[in-house]
């Protein structure tokens, strides 16, 4: 079984995914408190290291297979200032520090779209060559969680990276040839599991995808769907958005519901058994912060492929 250390894991989107693609976890690196303890609470086995990535040390992961992570993204993030590099949240230094220090086979770093933007090409161009220069070659390609099943469009950019000898091993997942599930076909058994009586009602008016969930920081955002524009996305859809729920709507409910904590997990893509510690503040903050597992599993499942290919040499006969 190949292993990863994974990064900046959040909620553990992105570490469920690899879970589910074959990964074992060496290690996972994640600052915030409160995702440290939903990460033990569903992993309690995981080697967890609840530590700035800045003042980590990985050269004890040397020769990992598999170096991942979601760097933050505010850097790069259209609804913030764009600083990029000079973002003092930026923290691909720090992974192209810890990618010298382990030289895995593969790295998988996911990102928001903004990172494709024009005004971040030389900064691109720099990030490659870096990674060039320790024997990789980078790739990254704009995906949509709606094309791997998941109930949402959610652009995201996933940076991949190969040792040169596995590179050639390695081809991105093509999307699912079926559509992805409706919000109302996600969530309808959840609305209704208090009896609520326009459960299959307000499932049919919920006939698309969601719109991309938005986790906020700690310093904005809060227990709701998102700005303006995303809650009149998600009223179209049925869904009051202003607020969550602490539970799915009662027998008599009459009007627009709101999504739960578990109800926005299942638009991200977790398994239902999958917890979040903390209020629900707290808890959907880590949800829409989150990259969506089933992405991160079809990514990794080609990555798995490349980092456990045997390179088979020629064999010199005499002639």
């Amino acid at each position: 079984m190949p292993h990863s250390l994974e990064v900046c894991a959040g909620a553990g989107g992105q570490a469920r995914g690899l879970e589910l693609a074959g990964f074992a976890h060496s290690g996972v690196v994640e600052l915030d408190r409160d995702c440290c303890k939903t990460l033990r609470l569903n992993r309690p086995g995981w080697n967890i290291h609840e530590q700035d990535l800045n003042n980590f040390d990985g050269r004890s992961f040397k020769g990992i297979d598999l170096f991942a992570g979601g760097l933050p993204c505010p850097p790069f993030s259209v609804a913030g200032k764009q600083l990029g590099s000079d973002d003092e949240r930026n923290l691909f230094p720090a992974a192209l520090r810890l990618i010298d220090e382990t030289r895995p086979k593969a790295v998988m770093i996911e990102n928001v779209r903004g990172f494709l933007d024009a005004i971040f090409e030389d900064y691109r161009t720099h990030l490659k060559a870096r990674l060039a220069a320790l024997g990789y070659e980078t790739h990254w390609r704009l995906l949509n969680a709606s094309d791997f099943g998941v109930p949402q469009l959610r652009p995201r950019v996933v940076i991949v990276a190969l040792r040169h000898d596995i590179k050639d091993h390695f081809s991105w997942p093509m999307p699912n040839p079926d559509d992805a599930p409706t919000v109302g076909a996600t969530l309808v058994d959840l609305m209704s599991e208090r009896g609520w009586a326009g459960a299959r009602r307000w499932a049919q008016v919920a006939s698309e995808i969601a719109p991309t969930l938005v986790g906020g920081s700690k310093k904005h955002g809060g227990p709701d769907l998102g700005p303006t524009r995303a809650r009149r996305a998600w009223a179209s859809l049925g869904v009051n958005g202003v607020s969550l729920a602490d539970a799915a709507p009662d027998r008599d409910f009459v009007g627009m519901p709101r999504l739960t904590v578990r109800m926005a997990a299942r638009i991200q893509g977790f398994d239902d058994n999958w917890q979040f510690y903390g209020r629900k503040t707290a808890a959907y903050r880590q949800v829409g912060n989150a990259f969506p597992p089933p992405v991160a599993r079809a990514v990794a499942e080609r990555l798995k492929v490349a980092v456990t290919t045997r390179m088979v040499h020629p064999v010199c006969v005499a002639q």
